[in-house]
């Protein structure tokens, strides 16, 4: 049986939350837990469903992996499995993420073309790209990419769009090559810089991460080593947006504020106080937000994760706001459900234009991904009665103890199954 959320309107949230270390980071680093013989140990993982997830693909690739609680530890054998299991693979989107580092262990690589969020297409020619610049042969075959290579030498490679993914892979597999790979154009997201730091210390020669250009010396031999994954700086953003939403008062911990630069400003121009500390930050508000305009684009830029929280927020504030996303073309499906709380919102293109409203109206919505539902939720607290959201398997996929948060802040939801018929 599916769960469901009872979420009740009203609520104005006040405390403090904390953190753990970010989904979009720990995934890609247990992938590249791969490059190394050996047991790597992880440190701060968010308890999310997709990290059990990933242990499937990795224990079909012949590793095994233990995981206690925050604490994530993978034993990659000498000699691997080149072929992901589909059944586990087709579930999320980040478990491509093993194909730089199976094509530079094995020479081979076959992984199942990924499912995971309803939110646009997202290819994979960039990856496949940068692995054939390396000398690696692609294509894809009965629904999945295959990559073969007698060896990887190093190559200048140009992205077309700073793609993290496409980063991910060519850089998992630049470590292992032959000789020195230059990555233009690179993503710049502090998840790639967390991914760099742990490969540097499993012995990686890299420079430049952080910035669009990054220079990886290959290496012959990498070994297993400790991490502590960086805090998730799309889980501190959705709380800071709850507490504007809500007009509340939340201090966010186990994240580096400037990981949230233009998101925090931007809540700032909406009428709200922010105090900045080493690990955290405090939004406060008292009164209903200033309407503010958007528009997504890769790091430094307002992220496409947090698109539906901004929407959400612009529903209930002072004016019209214009929401632009710049990143994946379906993530406007979120608008359809807000439509269902009553939300004044029109699309046009890859535009919103929304005219905010003192409150919303409660009713039954759907989750179609993790930051659509958690969206959802947020705003079905600004709703004026009881309002259940369906599908919240997508949030557990992205949010540790959502629930238990939001009642610690205060927020009257509650989790259920829901009924059969």
């Amino acid at each position: 049986m599916k769960d469901q959320f009872i979420v009740s309107g009203g609520a104005r949230l006040a405390g403090i939350v904390k953190v753990d270390g970010a989904k979009n980071s720990v995934l890609k680093l247990m992938a590249a837990a791969l490059l190394a013989e050996g047991t790597t140990t992880l440190t701060n993982c968010p308890e999310i469903l997709d990290v059990p997830l990933m242990r499937k693909v990795l224990e079909g690739l012949g590793c095994t992996v233990d995981i206690d609680g925050s604490t994530v530890r993978i034993t990659t054998p000498e000699s691997l499995r080149s072929d992901a299991d589909f059944g586990a693979v087709r579930q999320f989107r980040a478990s491509v993420c093993v194909l730089g580092p199976l094509t530079a262990r094995c020479g081979r690589a076959k992984v199942a073309l990924p499912g995971g969020d309803a939110i646009g297409s997202r290819p994979l020619d960039m990856h496949q790209s940068g692995l054939e610049k390396m000398g690696a042969s692609t294509r894809i075959e009965h629904g999945a990419v295959v990559a073969e290579a007698e060896g990887l030498h190093g190559a200048q490679i140009k992205l077309d769009f700073p793609s993290v993914g496409a980063t991910e892979n060519i850089l998992t597999a630049a470590v292992l090559a032959d000789g020195e790979t230059v990555l233009h154009n690179a993503a710049r997201e502090p998840e790639i810089v967390d991914l760099c730091l742990m490969l540097k210390s499993m012995g990686a020669d890299i420079e430049g991460e952080g910035s669009s250009t990054i220079t990886i010396r290959g290496v012959d031999k990498l070994h297993p080593t400790e991490h502590s994954v960086v805090g998730d700086r799309i889980v501190a953003g959705t709380w800071a947006y709850a507490a504007a939403m809500t007009r509340g008062d939340v201090t966010v911990t186990g994240i580096a504020p400037r990981h949230l630069h233009l998101p925090l400003q931007k809540l700032k121009s909406a009428g709200c106080d922010i105090e900045t500390y080493e690990n955290g930050f405090r939004v406060k508000i008292d009164k209903r937000p200033a309407a503010v305009d958007y528009q997504t684009l890769p790091f430094p830029g307002f992220p496409t994760d947090l698109q539906p929280m901004a929407i959400g927020l612009s529903a209930v504030a002072e004016g019209t706001s214009v929401i632009t996303e710049n990143v994946f073309e379906s993530r406007f499906r979120f608008v359809d459900e807000m439509l269902r709380l009553g939300a004044d919102a029109q699309v046009d293109g890859h535009h919103v234009v929304i005219r905010g409203q003192e409150s919303l109206s409660s009713t039954h919505l759907w989750s179609s991904d993790i930051r659509a539902g958690a969206g959802l939720v947020l705003s079905a607290l600004c709703a004026d009665e009881e309002t259940t959201v369906h599908d919240v398997f997508h949030i557990d996929r992205g949010y540790p103890n959502f629930v238990e948060n939001l009642q610690s802040l205060g927020a009257t939801i509650e989790r259920t199954q829901e009924e059969e018929y």
